[in-house]
C-alpha cells in the first residue's frame, strides 16, 4: 500500500485506504434497517437505538416507511469506526486495523421487490456489501435478487445470518442455503453459541443465543442480558468447553477453503507451517475483495449481539475504492474503454446514481466519485447533455438530515443541490475528461393504472409531482394515452404505484382518482405475413395518396422489433420511406390486436406506389400504419401477459388451500421443499391473477403464510382468457399501457 499515498489528497480526513463504501442487502423483514440502526448507534452516531415498529430509525425517515414499517428509498449515512481492544479479554483478538480510525459509508437499501431498482443503483456504486439473511428462513427469493445484483456489479459481500435469537433459528441450514440456493463459496468466520431465545416467561434459559466464537482467532464474545447495556458490554472468554471441537473444525474448514484459493496459504498448508490469524484475516481479505470467498457471520441484530464484530468484519475484509479495480468508462459514442484510476490528484469524473427532492434543499442529485476532487465553486460537465455546471452546495446525508461540507474526494459518496437537466446514471465529469461511465440498468414497469386529478387545481400540481417523481424514480413511467388522452402511471407493483399516489398527496398536495391497476400485455405473431396499405383521399384540388407494401415475420424472443427497407426500384421515392417506417412505427407502440404494444417482429418495406402530385408524408405515415394492422392481423398475432416467479411460504396444514389457490389462479407449480416445518411452494403465475393475493393467502393460513414474487417472462394468454381481456379493451382504452 505504500505506493498509494500519493494517490491521497492531503486535505482528505480519511484516506482512500480507510474508507468503506458498503450496502446493507437482503430480502424484507430480513433486518436491513434494524442492523444499520445498530452500526450507528455502536459508531457514535446516534445516542439512541431508534425502531423499525416504533417508526424512529434513522435510515427509514419517509412518512410512507414509517407507517408501514418498511423500508422504500434507499439512504445513505456516514459513520466513523476505529477497531479497539478496550473490553475485558479483547487484548487476545488479532484485529487488522487496530486503532486506525476509519470512514464508512452505508446506503440501506428496500427488500421488497416493487423497490428493486433502489438495490440497482446502489450496487452500482458500491465497493462492498453485507447481504443479510434471517437465521430462521434463510435464502429467501428477494435475497436471490439483491445477491444477483451484487454479482453482476461485481461487488464483493460478506454475509451476516440475522435473528439468531428467535426460536427456529438455525445457522448451519441458512449456510447450506447459501452454498446451494446462491451458489456461494460461503465459509462462517464466527459461529453462534446457542440459538433462539435466552428468556422464556420470565426464567433464563441457558440454550439460548448467547454470544458467537470468533473462528479465526478461537475465541468467543459472550454478551451479558442485553437489555441493560444495549449491548455495549461484552467479554472475550476462551470457547465454552462444548463449543471447543466444532470450532476447531470450523478453522480447518475455513483454512482448508482459503488454501484452495490463495497460494500463499496453500503453500503454508503444504509446508505443514502453522497459519497464525495475522496471515489468515489477510489471506481472507484478498480473495473477499476478489469475490472468490463470502466470509460469514452471525448475530441477532434486535437483541444487540454481533453487531460491533460485524464492524470490524466490514473493516477487516470489504475492500477500500483501492482494493477494487478502477471504474471504467467510455469515450462518447464509441467502444473506446478510458480507465477512470481512484485517485484525488486525478480529473474529476464521478456517477451520478439517485435524484431527490428535497422539501428543503430542492432537487439532490446523489453521485459517486471515483476519480479526483471537486470543491464549491468548481465548474462540472455532464457528457450526455454537453451543457456544464457551477456547483452551488455539496453535502452528505445523514437519513433525513444533510449536512453541508465544501469538498469532496474520489470513492466518497455525497449529494449535489441545484443541477438541472440530469438523469438517473448521468456521468459528471472534468470538461476534458469526456467520458461516459456504466449506468445502471433498470426493469421495465410491470403494472399500470390510470390516474386522474379531482379538481382543475390539483391538474397542474399534478402534472409537476409526477414529473418529479418519474426523475427520481426510473421504474415510475407517467404516459399519455394518445387515443384517449388519459393519463397512465405504470411501476413494479401495487406497493409502488400506492406509495406514488401517497406521495403525491402529501408531498404535492394532489388529489387524484386511480383507476384498478391494469397488467402491461404485450402483443406479438407467429406466422409470416404481407400486408398492404393505401390511403387515399380526393376532396376537389389537390388529394392526398400513399401506398405501401410490407412484410411482417416473428422475432427471436427477446429480440424486441426490427424495421429495414427493402425497397428496390424507387417505387416510393426515399424522402417518404422514413414516414412509412413512423407509420409503422407508430402502429407498433399503439398495437393492433388488442391495443397493447407489439414485441418481437421484423418488419420489411418491400413495395409501394406513389403519385407524382399527390403523394405526400403524411400519406405514407398512414400506408405504413395501415399496412402493419392488415399484415399483422393476418400473421397468427397472439397476445402475451407478464409471469410471475411466486415464492409462498407456509405452515404445512394450510399446502392444500393454497396449491389449490395457485391452481385456480392459472399457475404452474415448479416445486415444494420442506423447510423447517414450513412447506415452500414455488411457482409461476400470471400476474393478472394475482391482483389481492396478499388478502388471500392471509385469509387461507390465518396470517400465517407468506409470499413473494418477482417478474420472470411473457407468456402466451390462454384462449379461454383472451375474449375477457379483448373485451375489456375494446371498453376501457383508458388502461392500456
Amino acid at each position: 500500500m505504500s505506493d498509494a499515498k500519493p494517490l491521497n489528497s492531503p486535505n482528505r480526513e480519511y484516506t482512500l485506504e480507510r474508507t468503506r463504501n458498503i450496502g446493507i442487502a437482503a430480502h424484507i423483514d430480513a433486518g436491513k434497517t434494524t442492523t444499520t440502526e445498530r452500526i450507528l448507534f455502536y459508531t457514535g452516531l446516534i445516542h439512541k437505538i431508534g425502531d423499525v415498529d416504533d417508526g424512529n430509525t434513522v435510515t427509514d425517515w419517509m412518512e410512507q416507511e414509517k407507517e408501514r414499517g418498511i423500508t422504500i428509498t434507499s439512504a445513505a449515512v456516514t459513520c466513523f469506526w476505529t477497531q479497539k481492544s478496550t473490553k475485558p479479554g479483547e487484548n487476545n483478538i488479532y484485529k487488522a486495523f487496530k486503532d486506525v480510525p476509519h470512514r464508512i459509508n452505508i446506503i440501506d437499501t428496500p427488500g421488497h421487490v416493487d423497490f428493486t431498482a433502489e438495490v440497482e443503483r446502489s450496487m452500482r456504486v458500491l465497493d462492498g456489501a453485507v447481504a443479510v439473511f434471517c437465521g430462521v428462513a434463510g435464502v429467501q427469493p428477494q435475497s436471490e435478487t439483491v445477491w444477483r445484483q451484487a454479482t453482476k456489479y461485481k461487488v464483493p459481500r460478506i454475509a451476516f445470518v440475522n435473528k439468531m435469537d428467535r426460536t427456529g433459528a438455525n445457522f448451519e441450514n441458512a449456510l447450506n442455503d447459501m452454498r446451494t440456493k446462491l451458489r456461494a463459496y460461503a465459509f462462517p468466520i464466527f459461529l453462534p453459541i446457542g440459538a433462539g431465545p435466552t428468556e422464556a416467561e420470565g426464567k433464563a434459559v441457558t440454550t439460548g443465543f448467547e454470544g458467537v466464537i470468533d473462528v479465526v482467532n478461537q475465541k468467543a464474545f459472550q454478551w451479558g442480558p442485553t437489555e441493560a447495556n444495549e449491548g455495549l458490554n461484552y467479554e472475550v472468554t476462551e470457547i465454552p468447553d462444548a463449543y471447543k471441537e466444532k470450532a476447531k473444525a470450523a478453522l480447518a474448514e475455513l483454512i482448508d477453503a482459503v488454501s484452495n484459493k490463495d497460494d500463499a496459504i496453500a503453500e503454508m498448508v503444504l509446508e505443514e507451517k502453522p497459519i497464525d490469524a495475522v496471515t489468515l484475516k489477510a489471506a481472507i481479505r484478498r480473495l473477499t475483495c476478489k469475490i472468490e470467498l463470502i466470509p460469514v457471520l452471525c448475530g441477532s441484530a434486535f437483541k444487540k449481539k454481533g453487531v460491533q464484530v460485524l464492524v470490524d468484519a466490514v473493516v477487516d475484509y470489504l475492500p477500500s475504492p483501492l482494493d477494487i479495480p478502477s471504474a471504467e468508462g467510455h469515450e462518447l459514442g464509441t467502444d473506446v474503454k478510458v480507465p477512470v484510476n481512484t485517485d484525488d490528484n486525478g480529473k474529476f469524473c464521478s456517477l451520478a446514481f439517485k435524484l431527490w427532492t428535497d422539501p428543503y434543499a430542492g432537487k439532490l442529485v446523489f453521485f459517486r466519485v471515483y476519480s479526483g476532487h471537486l470543491k464549491k465553486g468548481d465548474t462540472i460537465y455532464n457528457p450526455r447533455t454537453r451543457k456544464r455546471e457551477r456547483v452551488s452546495r455539496l453535502m452528505v446525508i445523514q437519513g433525513s438530515e444533510r449536512k453541508d461540507i465544501d469538498s469532496v474526494y474520489s470513492g466518497d459518496i455525497a449529494a449535489l443541490v441545484g443541477l438541472r437537466n440530469i438523469t438517473t446514471g448521468d456521468t459528471l465529469c472534468d470538461e476534458d475528461f469526456d467520458v461516459t461511465l456504466e449506468p445502471p440498468t433498470f426493469p421495465e414497469p410491470v403494472i399500470s393504472m390510470a390516474v386522474e386529478p379531482k379538481t382543475k387545481q390539483d391538474r397542474d400540481k399534478m402534472s409537476e409531482g409526477l414529473q418529479r417523481l418519474a426523475e427520481e424514480d426510473p421504474t415510475f413511467r407517467c404516459f399519455t394515452n394518445e387515443e384517449t388522452g388519459q393519463l397512465l402511471i405504470a411501476g413494479m407493483g401495487e406497493l409502488h404505484l400506492e406509495i406514488i399516489i401517497d406521495r403525491l398527496k402529501r408531498e404535492f398536495k394532489v388529489e387524484a382518482n386511480t383507476g384498478a391497476p391494469q397488467i402491461a400485455y404485450r402483443e406479438t405473431i407467429t406466422a409470416e405475413a404481407e400486408g398492404e396499405g393505401k390511403f387515399i383521399r380526393q376532396s376537389g384540388g389537390r388529394g392526398q395518396y400513399g401506398h405501401a407494401c410490407i412484410k411482417v415475420q416473428p422475432n427471436e424472443k427477446g429480440k424486441g422489433v426490427e424495421v429495414t427497407n427493402e425497397i428496390v426500384g424507387g417505387t416510393i421515392p426515399k424522402e417518404y420511406i422514413p414516414a412509412v417506417i413512423d407509420g409503422i412505427e407508430e402502429a407498433i407502440k399503439s398495437g393492433v390486436y388488442a391495443g397493447y404494444q407489439v414485441i418481437d417482429i421484423k418488419v420489411q418495406v418491400t413495395d409501394g406506389s406513389f403519385h407524382e402530385v399527390d403523394s405526400n408524408e403524411l400519406a405514407f405515415k398512414m400506408a405504413g400504419i395501415f399496412a402493419l394492422k392488415d399484415a399483422f392481423k393476418k400473421a397468427k398475432p397472439i397476445l402475451l401477459e407478464p409471469i410471475m416467479k411466486v415464492e409462498c411460504t407456509t405452515p404445512d396444514e394450510y399446502q392444500g388451500d393454497l396449491l389449490g389457490d395457485i391452481n385456480r389462479r392459472r399457475g404452474i407449480i415448479n416445486g415444494i421443499d420442506a423447510k423447517n416445518g414450513q412447506t415452500v411452494l414455488n411457482a409461476q403465475v400470471p400476474l393478472a391473477e394475482m391482483f389481492g393475493y396478499a388478502t388471500a393467502i392471509r385469509s387461507l393460513s390465518k396470517g400465517r403464510a407468506s409470499y413473494s414474487m418477482e417478474p420472470l417472462n411473457f407468456e402466451q394468454v390462454p384462449n379461454s382468457v383472451l375474449t375477457t381481456i379483448l373485451d375489456q379493451a375494446a371498453k376501457k382504452p383508458a388502461a392500456r399501457s
